[in-house]
């Protein structure tokens, strides 16, 4: 069981400060993968944005004992107190993974933790962060950054998908899909911001040319799925699918293919008892020395230490 803590302010938006307890307490989880607390720097009823109140039970010292911390918004006209400064920089020097979502983004920068590296926050925010923070890399056409203590995303819905990520993360791709299905997102994002969440199911006798050429080729991942047929099952030319992939996806059909791959390696791994060798044929990366490849490039770790982490029961 992994605490969560959740840090509300006074002004805070109720969608905010609502995902992270959507995406970590829900109902494939039971409760039993995280126990979500919400904290302020002064407990007791905090007004939101729409009009109500809120309670708040805990203050900044839930922040001693949680394994994540996650700064769900934040009033950019206000500098962030010194106490949560505080609060967060001990809670990361003991090991505490940090999140930051949207314009939560800003509360991390302050501490001093982003600097040198990458970070994410919403758009429109972008230039402001990157002006307050020189020395912070300000992504803003990414869904999230994830650098492994620390993981920061872009605005408003792009915080699920953040959270999302933590799941799969730190439960595997399975679970993390599970989490998906039942919140009913989309699973993946049109346009730059294009990260991909679960494995895409996109309806097979769909309107969209691209979304059924999509659905096709994850019903062959374990086959040769050749670009020129790929793009005549689109009825399109392969230089006219590409375009249209790309303009659709933010990626390239093999790049996506990749990560449809190794979604399914994941899924196999955590799922079955097959060798590497059978779960390389059955993603489609033919050999096994080609899956381990990939995977380390893409994962960092090894397809036997992947199992290992994120076996089912």
């Amino acid at each position: 069981m992994r605490t969560v803590a959740v840090i509300a302010f006074d002004g805070i938006s109720p969608f905010h400060l609502a995902v992270p307890s959507a995406v970590f307490g829900a109902r494939p989880l039971r409760g039993e993968a995280y126990d979500v607390r919400v904290c302020a720097g002064s407990p007791g009823p905090l007004r939101t944005e729409a009009g109500y109140t809120v309670t708040v039970e805990h203050g900044l010292d839930l922040l001693t004992t949680a394994d994540l911390v996650v700064v769900p918004s934040w009033d950019v006209t206000r500098e962030p107190p010194d106490d949560l400064r505080a609060a967060l920089v001990a809670a990361h020097a003991r090991g505490a993974r940090l999140v930051g979502l949207c314009l939560g983004t800003f509360v991390l920068a302050a501490t001093g933790l982003l600097d040198g590296r990458e970070a994410a926050t919403h758009w429109h925010a972008a230039p402001d962060l990157a002006r307050r923070h020189p020395d912070v890399r300000v992504r803003d056409d990414v869904l999230w950054c994830d650098l492994g203590d620390v993981v920061t995303s872009a605005g408003v819905a792009a915080a699920l998908d953040c959270c999302l990520h933590v799941v799969r993360s730190d439960l595997g791709a399975q679970v993390a899909a599970d989490v998906a299905r039942s919140l009913v997102l989309a699973p993946h994002r049109d346009g730059s911001q294009a990260q991909f969440v679960p494995t895409p199911v996109a309806p097979a006798g769909g309107a969209d040319a691209v979304g059924r050429a999509m659905a096709w080729a994850v019903q062959r991942l374990d086959a040769p799925v050749d670009l020129d047929a790929w793009a005549a099952h689109a009825h399109v030319s392969r230089r006219t699918f590409t375009r249209q992939f790309r303009a659709r996806t933010g990626t390239s059909p093999t790049a996506w293919l990749l990560d449809q791959r190794l979604d399914r390696a994941r899924v196999l791994l955590e799922q079955g008892d097959e060798p590497v060798e059978v779960v390389a044929r059955r993603a489609g990366f033919g050999t096994a020395a080609s899956l381990r490849a990939h995977f380390s490039r893409r994962f960092r770790t090894s397809p036997r230490q992947h199992r290992a982490t994120f076996r089912a029961p």
